[in-house]
C-alpha cells in the first residue's frame, strides 16, 4: 500500500482543525501547524518502517511566513513522486459564514485586528493560488462541525476508499511510446507548447508559469471541459461493472508540460466529483 499524505489548508475559520481531528479519529498520524520547510523532512518518516507511519495529516494555514511563497514548490515536489499518494485538501466558506464564526468565538483574523471582513478578502487573494492546486475543495457554509464531520468520514474512511475505483491520470510523451496500460488515451499535442517559449523550456506542468501560460488559451480550457464531461460520464460505469483500477493517459509530444499540466487539472476535478484519482507522471524527468 502506498503511503498516504493528507495536507490540510484553507481559509482560518473554513473548519481545518475540525477536519484535522477527523483525520485523527481515522487512524492519521496528525501534525498541526507544520512549517512548510520542515515537510519534507516529515516525509522521510514514511520510509522508516519502525516509525509505524503509513498515513499522515498536516495542517498548514496563512500564519506559517513562507507558506506563499515555499508550498506550490514543496507540492510539486511531492507530487512527482511515485512512492507517495499526496492529497490536498482545501477548506473555504462564504464571507457571511466565516464572519459570523469569528464574531461566536471573539477570535481576531490570524491577519490582523482590523475589520474582519477586510482579513477575509486579503486571506482569499493571498490563498488564490494555493487553491487551484487542492485535490479536494470543500466549500463548509453549510456545514455544521457536525455534518462536516460525517462527510469528511464517509469520503475518507479506508473502507470507503477501498470500495472506490482507483482512478490514475498519467502523463507521458508520444516520443517515449504509448504507455501499454492505459484504458483511455486522450492526445493533447494540439494545444500550444510550452516547450517552445524559451523561459519555459526547462520548467515542467508542475511550475506556476507553465500552468499560466496554458491556462491563458481558450483551447486548453475548452479541452479540459470536455475531457473533464467525457470522464465524469465513465468513471461510474467504470465503478458499477466493479473495475478496481481505471488508467487515463494523457499525452504530449515529450511528456513534460501540456499533458503534466491537464492531469493535474483532471485529477484534482475527478477528486472534487467525489472520486478517487492521482495524478502521475511518466516521462517528467526525461
Amino acid at each position: 500500500m502506498i503511503p498516504q499524505l493528507m495536507i490540510v489548508t484553507g481559509l482560518s475559520g473554513s473548519g481545518i482543525s475540525s477536519a484535522m481531528n477527523v483525520f485523527e479519529d481515522l487512524g492519521y498520524f496528525c501534525v498541526d501547524n507544520l512549517p512548510v520547510q520542515l515537510i519534507p523532512s516529515f516525509v522521510h518518516l514514511f520510509e522508516i518502517k519502525e516509525s509505524g507511519i503509513t498515513r499522515a495529516a498536516l495542517s498548514v494555514n496563512v500564519r506559517e511566513g513562507e507558506f506563499l511563497n515555499d508550498f506550490p514548490q514543496m507540492c510539486a515536489q511531492l507530487r512527482e513522486r511515485q512512492d507517495l499518494e499526496t492529497t490536498i485538501l482545501f477548506l473555504e466558506a462564504s464571507d457571511a459564514a466565516l464572519q459570523r464564526r469569528y464574531s461566536e468565538t471573539r477570535r481576531p483574523h490570524p491577519l490582523g485586528e482590523g475589520r474582519v471582513l477586510e482579513s477575509i478578502e486579503e486571506e482569499r487573494q493571498r490563498l488564490i493560488s494555493i487553491r487551484r492546486l487542492a485535490d479536494v475543495l470543500i466549500d463548509t457554509t453549510e456545514h455544521t462541525v457536525h455534518t462536516l464531520r460525517a462527510w469528511l468520514k464517509t469520503r475518507f474512511t479506508p473502507e470507503n476508499l477501498a470500495r472506490q475505483t482507483e482512478i490514475t491520470i498519467l502523463s507521458f510523451g508520444f516520443k517515449h511510446g504509448i504507455p501499454l496500460d492505459a484504458d483511455l488515451l486522450f492526445d493533447v499535442r494540439f494545444l500550444p507548447n510550452p516547450h517552445f517559449v524559451p523561459e519555459l523550456r526547462d520548467l515542467t506542468g508542475n511550475d506556476a508559469p507553465v500552468i499560466e501560460y496554458l491556462d491563458a488559451s481558450d483551447e486548453v480550457a475548452e479541452t479540459i471541459r470536455r475531457f473533464s464531461d467525457l470522464l465524469d460520464y465513465l468513471m461510474p460505469l467504470y465503478q458499477r461493472e466493479g473495475k478496481s483500477y481505471v488508467t487515463v493517459a494523457i499525452g504530449c509530444t515529450g511528456g513534460r508540460h501540456r499533458s503534466v499540466a491537464i492531469a493535474n487539472t483532471i485529477a484534482r476535478h475527478l477528486n472534487r466529483g467525489g472520486f478517487h484519482a492521482r495524478s502521475a507522471h511518466r516521462d517528467l524527468r526525461k
